[in-house]
């Protein structure tokens, strides 16, 4: 059970990375194809490129570290009640291993029950407890990332930094967490291929005609 509390740390990725983007990220909005295109001038700024282990960073905050250990600490009874049952579970077996060859078959059938019944109630005890333990490490996780994130941002920021690159993108976060928007080139090239192709932006839809209400009529 420790080892699977400790590796369901990293099934709150994908949160993070959902609360990191929305709060650090400006993505370029496309304008309509019908739009006049937009003066976009981005700068060529000299890159100055911040790495950040996003996950290990949040883990490695004393708040992270803090709500862990409550984390862990709130499961520790369900922990012990699982492993006195899988225990009990274990003994059952080794008692009906054990039993004279000439028990009786109805005795032999109760005990296998009683042991198949046990071994589903820990089953289900061990998903219950998985499920809620996983649950509430979101949550945690989640609530940290969001103003480590933050934090992170603000320092890239503050310290001249052009691009914050997360190498532990492996899980799920994405590899650039935040850029200067300046250097954003979306708009621009999409201007320079509607010039190079040729190709009419549509013409702008008509608006739609507000019908007078009829003389007398209840407005």
């Amino acid at each position: 059970m420790n080892r699977t509390l400790v590796l369901a740390s990293a099934l709150a990725t994908g949160l993070a990375a959902s609360s990191l983007i929305a709060q650090t990220t400006k993505s370029a909005v496309a304008k309509p194809a019908n739009a006049a295109p937009a003066a976009v001038h981005p700068q060529a700024i000299p890159a100055k490129i911040a790495i950040i282990a996003f996950e290990q960073g949040v883990i490695a905050t004393n708040e992270g570290q803090r709500a862990v250990a409550d984390i862990q600490k709130k499961y520790e009874p369900k922990k012990d009640a699982i492993e006195a049952l899988s225990t009990e579970v274990d003994s059952l077996k080794k008692q009906y291993q054990a039993l004279p060859a000439n028990i009786s078959d109805q005795e032999r059938a109760a005990r296998l029950k009683s042991i198949d019944d046990k071994e589903k109630a820990l089953q289900r005890n061990v998903e219950d407890a998985q499920n809620a333990y996983n649950q509430d490490v979101q949550q945690a996780y989640g609530k940290v990332a969001q103003k480590f994130g933050g934090t992170a941002v603000k320092y890239a920021q503050d310290h001249g930094f052009t691009v914050l690159l997360n190498e532990g993108a492996a899980q799920g976060l994405p590899t650039v967490l935040w850029w200067q928007q300046e250097t954003d080139i979306t708009q621009a090239v999409v201007n320079a291929y509607n010039a190079a192709s040729g190709v009419a932006p549509l013409p702008p839809s008509a608006p739609t005609p507000q019908h007078a209400a009829p003389t007398g009529a209840p407005r």
